[in-house]
């Protein structure tokens, strides 16, 4: 989780909402590795998680990421959950909790559905707290900075 960490700092210096995930195999040795890139890439779909599977299924040249672990610093959303049941992931590890659009728990379970094919192991709440701390300053600064571009703009 922490090298997770260390990758939301990639994201929050290029203006991105800091996420990172880091996938590993059984062994440790990392797969894949990504940041949030939504906004400097124009594409909804640049998650960390998305940007981490992307990585390491090109580097395995497979879809199928078995016996991996993912760590992710935020609770995967509804879409990046889709991708973490179609990429086989045996367990996901995540940071801090989403209550605004977390599926893994937060606002609904997206894997309680007992008719899915694949089931994931879950550990939620690693180093919540710094994970959570991280998001919570940079949308404080984010609004600060929007507070003086306001009055700067419309004086």
């Amino acid at each position: 989780m922490r090298h997770a960490l260390s990758l939301a700092d990639k994201a929050e210096a290029l203006g991105e909402i800091p996420v990172g995930a880091v996938l590993v195999d059984s062994e440790g040795n990392i797969l894949g590795e990504g940041w949030n890139l939504s906004i400097i890439e124009n594409d909804p779909t640049a998650h960390a998680e998305i940007v981490a599977l992307r990585h390491a299924a090109k580097k395995a040249q497979n879809y199928r990421l078995l016996n991996t672990t993912l760590y992710v610093t935020l609770e995967p959303c509804t879409m990046c959950a889709g991708a973490i049941l179609h990429s086989r992931i045996q367990r996901l590890v995540f940071g801090a909790p989403d209550y605004k659009t977390g599926a893994v728990g937060s606002r609904f379970h997206f894997f309680d559905d007992y008719q899915m094919n694949h089931s994931v192991e879950i550990t939620g709440g690693v180093l919540a707290q710094e994970c959570g701390e991280k998001l919570s300053a940079f949308f404080r600064r984010r609004r600060v900075e929007k507070k003086a571009e306001k009055i700067k703009n419309n004086p």
